[in-house]
């Protein structure tokens, strides 16, 4: 087998055991999902589906470097959801929480009735100081990394 298909098999493959991880962490661990989490998971499926086409014709180039964006994708997102779990920046509105000193009582009911179930700022899970979010980045990261390796693989 020729090294760049070791490295799609890699590529394609981390990806799909982060799904599976998230999916065990959802189903298994019964950590619900934010918003942003599933945002993070839409690449991964891109990259295995991609990882498919690179293995089946691989002299089609663009191939790899998809992969490596849907890797690259995933892990900007990662980045971002970290830094709103840390507090570092606000998130989307329709998963975290805002200042509530300035609404009314109406408002501020009106925003906890809306309120998402599960929401974004908060880490359900975390290993060595970074939560699934940090994870997935810096996995994915490495994952863009083979990706690339894989298309300068001639």
């Amino acid at each position: 087998m020729s090294r760049r298909r070791i490295l799609v098999i890699l590529a394609s493959g981390g990806s799909a055991i982060l799904l599976l991880a998230a999916w065990g962490f959802q189903y298994i661990g019964e950590l619900s999902p934010c918003k942003m989490c599933i945002w993070q998971r839409y690449p991964h499926g891109a990259a295995v589906l991609l990882g498919v086409l690179a293995f089946a014709v691989p002299s089609l180039s663009l191939t790899y470097l998809l992969g490596a964006l849907a890797a690259l994708t995933t892990a900007g997102i990662g980045i971002f959801h970290a830094g709103v779990e840390q507090g570092l920046w606000q998130g989307p509105s329709t998963c975290t929480s805002g200042d509530v000193g300035a609404l009314s009582q109406q408002d501020l009911f009106d925003q906890i009735m809306n309120a998402p179930l599960v929401r974004c700022d908060e880490i359900p899970w975390e290993f060595l100081g970074l939560s699934m979010a940090g994870w997935n980045a810096v996995t994915s990261a490495g994952l863009a990394l083979i990706w690339i390796a894989a298309w300068r693989a001639r």
